[in-house]
């Protein structure tokens, strides 16, 4: 991780919930993985620049534009991911990080490390899971 947080350290139920220490894990976590997704992105960007070529065989240019089209898909879900690492980097900022949007209750550390963009508790996510499977299946 790229902050000053101890090698090896992992939140523990221990410590009092949303510590400086947990924070800081959370944070240099949630970082580390906007920069992932960032980096994958100029990646992307690029190679879509390189094949800017035109297929004469309409069997490639299909297959080129199905392939462009996926990426273009994979590239709005990474907007979205960052858009949600970005809203948890604020509630860390703000003191809401780590607590249910739902009850208000902590949510578990383990989930936390595990989905550390979660807004629910695994109970309330199950409950509103629950809730939009009967209005889809309605």
């Amino acid at each position: 991780m790229s902050t000053d947080i101890e090698e090896g350290y992992i939140p523990s139920p221990d410590e009092d919930f949303m510590n400086d220490k947990q924070k800081a894990y959370f944070r240099a976590k949630l970082n580390d993985w906007k920069s992932d997704i960032l980096s994958l992105s100029k990646e992307t960007i690029s190679s879509m620049q390189e094949e800017n070529v035109h297929h004469p065989d309409l069997n490639d240019r299909a297959s080129s534009e199905t392939d462009r089209a996926l990426e273009l898909r994979t590239r709005d879900r990474q907007r979205k991911l960052i858009s949600k690492i970005n809203s948890a980097l604020r509630r860390i900022d703000t003191g809401e990080y780590g607590y249910c949007e739902d009850t208000g209750n902590p949510i578990s550390l383990k989930r936390l490390d595990a989905r550390p963009i979660a807004t629910l508790s695994l109970e309330a996510q199950e409950k509103h899971e629950k809730r939009e499977k009967v209005y889809r299946d309605a």
